[in-house]
């Protein structure tokens, strides 16, 4: 294709994903009420936890309730909508790859959309214990008073770092693939690996406790674990390969016995 027909075709790609997105807010504007009470949530069920008052405030000033109507929505359509502009993203460069690349690229989105909604709904679940552990630490005499969109962004924030953390054992199976890491160095440097999941989920997670911490750190060391095997197993299928590349089709392989 020519330049301007790929220009063209980006531009027909983000004209795509931008309807969507504008779809999205307009259907979430609908759903204001659902999606405050899933975001507010995990706040609320640590004040009960604690026993305090379960209010929040918002300093956005006279128009703070409108600006966080519509802040809430968008993030709800980008959510929501992710599967199509991530599609757009795709197919605008589905066309520049080979076969086997391409192969390759539909299985690991298969595996990756999951592990990473997989993340989020850990993240989901854990949120509360962390938020009652860093509210307990107000002194007795003082009064929390959480301002809305400070929350709303440490929200996003922890359950964005839980997604991208199951995507992590993704990008050790892609760098063997490239041919970057070896199983076997994966292997040998295990011990070194577990002790870095632990040390990345306790800076990670939002709380100080030891269960927080934990709960993202053995996910994380057994999808690790798994993309060792997998990376042992496709070094030996790359070394079969290397062993009967010079073979003429009347001469025996060497067995391994």
């Amino acid at each position: 294709m020519a330049l301007s027909d790929h220009l063209r075709e980006l531009r027909a790609r983000i004209l795509k994903a931008a309807f969507v997105l504008l779809v999205g807010f307009i259907v979430a504007l609908f759903f204001f009420d659902p999606i405050f009470a899933v975001i507010n949530d995990p706040y609320q069920k640590a004040r009960e936890a604690l026993g305090a008052e379960r209010t929040m405030a918002t300093t956005s000033g006279v128009a703070g309730g409108f600006i966080l109507y519509l802040k809430l929505c968008g993030i709800a359509a980008v959510v929501g909508t992710s599967p199509v502009w991530l599609y757009q993203i795709w197919a605008f460069v589905l066309p520049g790859l080979h076969s086997n690349e391409k192969r390759w690229t539909i299985l690991f989105a298969v595996i990756a959309g999951p592990l990473f909604l997989g993340g989020i709904a850990l993240g989901y679940v854990t949120l509360p214990k962390g938020l009652e552990i860093l509210i307990g630490f107000t002194q007795a005499d003082l009064t929390n008073l959480v301002e809305f969109n400070e929350y709303l962004s440490f929200f996003t924030r922890t359950l964005l770092v839980f997604g991208v953390a199951f995507e992590i054992p993704v990008f050790v199976v892609l760098l063997n693939m490239a041919g970057v890491v070896k199983g076997k160095a994966l292997g040998a440097a295990r011990p070194w690996i577990v002790i870095g999941t632990f040390i990345f989920a306790a800076a990670a997670t939002p709380s100080t406790d030891p269960f927080t911490m934990t709960f993202m750190a053995v996910p994380m060391i057994v999808l690790f674990l798994l993309s060792e095997v997998i990376a042992r197993l496709n070094d030996r299928r790359r070394a079969g390969r290397a062993i009967n590349a010079g073979l003429s089709p009347d001469e025996a392989s060497p067995l391994e016995l």
